[in-house]
């Protein structure tokens, strides 16, 4: 899985709460909840995320409640990827079950700028900015985790290999 987009930066601790606010928990249609995404934080965001963007952020994305809405509205903002220096645990696995591809690398975000450019090799965890022309490693994914991603999260991965 390659990925190519622009980067939208965001500082450490966001909660679910800044990605989709608790009012705005009424559907769980992606659609609908991207029109919210970081509603309160970054209030252009919804209207000017492109399909692939991606994510950048410090430490601790992803951080507060449990709620699958948070990944389920950046996926549906078509947003490719979400790197950060690390993730809330309950974010990261319902991030993988919801289909959306996260990655930690320190360095990544730390050499990373609002409106640069990144290619992301999902399967080799290669970040290259084309625009500093730098390179950075992610923290490798397992293979299942990234087939989570591909196949559109937890639930279509078992409709598609029969076991539902």
């Amino acid at each position: 899985m390659k990925i190519k987009g622009k980067v939208w930066k965001f500082g450490p601790d966001i909660n679910t709460d800044d990605i989709i606010p608790a009012p705005r928990l009424v559907s769980t249609d992606p659609k609908e909840l991207a029109k919210y995404c970081f509603e309160y934080d970054r209030p252009d965001f919804a209207k000017n995320v492109k399909k692939g963007d991606i994510i950048v952020a410090e430490k601790n994305f992803g951080c507060g409640s449990s709620r699958e809405h948070a990944p389920i509205a950046i996926k549906g903002a078509e947003v490719s990827c979400v790197i950060a220096k690390s993730f809330a645990r309950i974010f990261y696995r319902n991030s993988f079950n919801m289909g959306l591809l996260i990655l930690e690398s320190e360095e990544a975000v730390d050499g990373t700028s609002e409106g640069d450019t990144l290619s992301v090799d999902a399967a080799t965890g290669k970040i290259k900015n084309l625009t500093t022309k730098k390179e950075y490693m992610a923290r490798p994914i397992p293979e299942f985790m990234r087939n989570l991603v591909a196949d559109g999260g937890l639930m279509a991965s078992i409709k598609k290999r029969g076991v539902v």
